[in-house]
């Protein structure tokens, strides 16, 4: 007897043990939306060598973008305030005021060399100072010879075979290399034990460490190597703060914290208890319609899907990610798409059980065959990820790391779960007697009927490009006659702080504005009372909020009213769109290595269409551009990839098995067998994008709206603008049909469900 199954079961609840610790004993770290943080106000001061001017506000606001990332405060945003200052939101962060010494911190790295020991009244000479070590003795340190300019990265670590001290390792840039092996080279020609054998590592004038070049490093020679290691007696916090510091960089003037004050979360309560309704029966009615659906196979893939959130979210939470709502909801989404490929399985086992009907082999047929197209889909996806994540920085970068633990645990839990619990049930006596009660003995009404019908939808191929582009040029035109509404993220806008004579409630203050006019505002309640933040509105717009708050609040006393920059800057706009760009033509690539050229191609030009239609309508409806809507987009092109994957998967397997077809007539059968399939997964995506649609509020109504218009045009697209611009594209073609795959003599006829 085969041992697969025995590992599979182990494995499986071995994770799932593991995840439920996590998610027992770990709490999430919620974003400014759900819990509120802490707001810094820093203001830039002149330096002798730079001006604080706006310019130079605006790269110091980049430096700290990259501080509050290395400190692990993920999606937190920064804006620039008037042309001096710079307003920096931690979450839900757990010491603010060590928080706001590491972001504000001038941070000027360098590295001397050791002279000797000072004793009490010595006089240092030219170039030369005296300064305490680590341990308080004062010392002799020469001129600085490395900067914090010749460190390209920095990372904390701990070896467990010494003990699990703490390090930070320091990667070298080229000219950092050749200083450092000369510093040390110069510092091993000293016999171990003598200070001028020591290195000074000096932050802001204090020694942080000096340590001695070790015996084994020759005279001359020094450490020649990329990286090197800082150690010592390091706790967690100091090496994670130093390596934070390291990595991010001089700031191009000092700054000084002018206000640092707590704030409560940008979304009521109502909001968030109706978007938490919304999901919950979202997935509720996704779960209901899979198990009608699928019957006993349909039960168990709602189980497998329960395990796949558990999974998704401890993982989120060990890895300290950041929860917002929309991150939540996105969340949600995904249990629902994640049904995928528990779907591409049962209808694989339908088919291989109305070939022969024999329970046990169709499911292991079924997981068998749909493993390519399951496979291939989430590479593309997981290539994507990996492209977010490296090349983009910000919300972007944590989106990439969401998709790729979505994808992992989504793969597992269909793979494994899934099928540890099928083969279980299937080799129960009451279950092979009634093979009906699973949903895999029948291949539904659709299937039949498509089956006797054959509807002949590459023959009008030509005129779905031409209205394809039509739709096209009318989401271009959108664009460019109502422009795009960028929000307040992108564009900047206006921060106004208020006093009230009677205490308002953050839910209050929120209604009141939005009734003057201003739904999309981020209301926030402060120790000092309200703060709005707004587009770019006049000083009419003002009065219009001014006056909705005092009709409840009293006297209003404007505290602040400063223009402010966009919190998504020039630099991770510019990041998304090459992370995105990229991401487009590894696919290609992909594609074009696993199937063709043709069909990486029309993939690639249909996910174009997609975007473009969701943007166009986005446009003429004059929706909100923000973060969330971003975060929509990358979704639904996530989306838009996984159905044509799934499509031409189907298309190169029958095409090896019917090398004498015509190929227009082989993709047709490819598009009507995988239009079942595609219809059951987005039907479990609408179910919960509607509830949110409808119950989730304001918050993540167009959150919503962009991923329905986005899963049904990328449904749509992949039957009737992938598949006939790889007819056409093959028409013009010089390669032969594929190989048939050894093992598969017999042609697929669908993969059809009730529906």
């Amino acid at each position: 007897m085969s041992r697969a199954p025995v590992v599979r079961a182990v494995t499986a609840l071995a994770v799932i043990a593991v995840s439920l610790f996590v998610a027992l004993t770990m709490s999430p770290r919620l974003g400014l939306d759900l819990r509120g943080g802490t707001q810094i106000v820093l203001e830039t001061r002149d330096s002798p060598t730079a001006k604080a001017d706006a310019e130079a506000t605006d790269r110091t606001l980049e430096v700290l973008r990259r501080r509050a990332d290395a400190l692990g405060v993920a999606d937190a945003p920064l804006s620039r305030s008037g042309e001096r200052r710079i307003i920096v939101e931690l979450p839900g962060v757990q010491d603010p005021a060590r928080a706001a010494e590491v972001i504000g911190k001038t941070a000027q790295l360098t590295f001397h060399a050791v002279e000797g020991p000072a004793p009490e009244g010595t006089t240092p000479g030219k170039d030369q100072r005296v300064i305490p070590d680590e341990d308080g003795a004062k010392m002799i340190v020469g001129p600085a010879r490395l900067t914090g300019d010749g460190v390209s990265d920095a990372a904390a670590g701990t070896d467990p075979q010494s003990g699990g001290g703490w390090f930070v390792t320091l990667d070298l840039r080229e000219k950092g290399r050749q200083e450092w092996a000369k510093l040390t080279g110069e510092a091993a020609c000293h016999p171990y034990g003598d200070p001028k054998r020591r290195v000074a590592i000096v932050l802001d004038d204090k020694v942080l460490i000096s340590p001695q070049v070790n015996e084994d490093v020759g005279c001359g020679v020094g450490l020649n190597g990329p990286s090197t290691q800082i150690t010592g007696a390091f706790g967690v916090e100091e090496a994670q703060d130093l390596a934070a510091l390291i990595k991010g960089g001089s700031l191009p003037v000092p700054v000084e914290i002018v206000e640092q004050r707590t704030v409560g979360p940008t979304l009521g309560a109502a909001a968030i208890l109706a978007s938490a309704q919304a999901a919950v029966i979202g997935v509720l009615l996704t779960g209901l319609f899979i198990v009608v659906t699928y019957r006993l196979a349909g039960a168990i893939a709602t189980i497998a899907l329960l395990c796949y959130a558990l999974i998704s979210y401890a993982a989120l939470v060990a890895l300290g990610a950041t929860l917002t709502l929309p991150g939540l909801a996105g969340f949600v989404l995904a249990i629902g798409m994640a049904v995928d490929a528990n779907v591409l399985v049962f209808e694989r086992a339908r088919e291989e059980y109305a070939a022969k009907p024999r329970l046990r082999p169709a499911l292991e047929g079924g997981f068998r065959n749909a493993w390519s197209a399951v496979a291939d889909s989430n590479i593309t996806t997981l290539l994507a990820a990996g492209l977010l994540f490296f090349l983009a920085s910000g919300p972007v970068r944590g989106f990439g790391v969401t998709l790729v633990i979505g994808v992992v645990a989504s793969l597992f839990t269909a793979m494994v779960v899934t099928r540890v619990l099928a083969q279980w049930a299937v080799n129960l006596p009451s279950v092979a007697r009634r093979p009906r009660v699973t949903g895999l003995a029948d291949i539904g009404r659709v299937r039949r009927w498509l089956t006797a019908r054959q509807p002949d939808l590459m023959r009008r191929r030509v005129p779905y490009l031409v209205v394809t582009a039509a739709l096209v040029v009318a989401a271009l035109g959108g664009v460019a006659v109502r422009g795009m509404n960028f929000g307040v993220e992108f564009t900047g806008g206006r921060l106004m702080d208020y006093s009230t004579s009677t205490p308002l409630s953050a839910d209050a203050a929120r209604e009141l504005v939005s009734g003057a006019g201003f739904p999309n505002a981020v209301v926030q309640s402060s120790d000092e009372g309200v703060s709005v933040r707004t587009g770019r509105i006049g000083e009419a717009e003002q009065a219009r909020i001014e006056a909705a708050l005092e009709s409840e609040g009293g006297q209003v006393t404007r505290e602040r009213d400063e223009l402010i920059g966009p919190s998504l800057g020039e630099e991770l706009r510019r990041n998304a769109m090459i992370a995105l760009g990229v991401a487009l033509a590894a696919q290609l690539a992909y594609l074009a290595f696993r199937f063709r050229w043709t069909f990486g191609l029309a993939t690639v030009i249909a996910l174009v269409v997609d975007a473009a239609v969701v943007v166009g309508a986005f446009a003429w409806l004059g929706k909100t551009i923000d973060g969330v809507f971003l975060a929509s987009m990358l979704t639904v092109i996530g989306y838009s990839v996984n159905d044509k994957v799934v499509v031409f998967d189907r298309v190169r397997e029958l095409w090896g098995a019917r090398r004498k077809a015509p190929f227009a007539e082989v993709v047709n059968g490819a598009v009507l067998q995988t239009v079942p399939r595609t219809v059951n997964t987005g039907l479990g995506a609408l179910f919960i994008l509607g509830a949110l649609a409808v119950l989730g509020g304001d918050s993540l109504t167009d959150f919503a709206i962009a991923l329905l218009i986005g899963i049904v045009t990328g449904t749509l697209s992949s039957a009737l603008v992938a598949a006939p611009l790889a007819v056409e594209f093959e028409r013009r073609g010089t390669a032969g049909p594929p190989r048939p795959k050894a093992g598969r003599g017999r042609t697929r006829e669908g993969s059809g469900a009730v529906v």
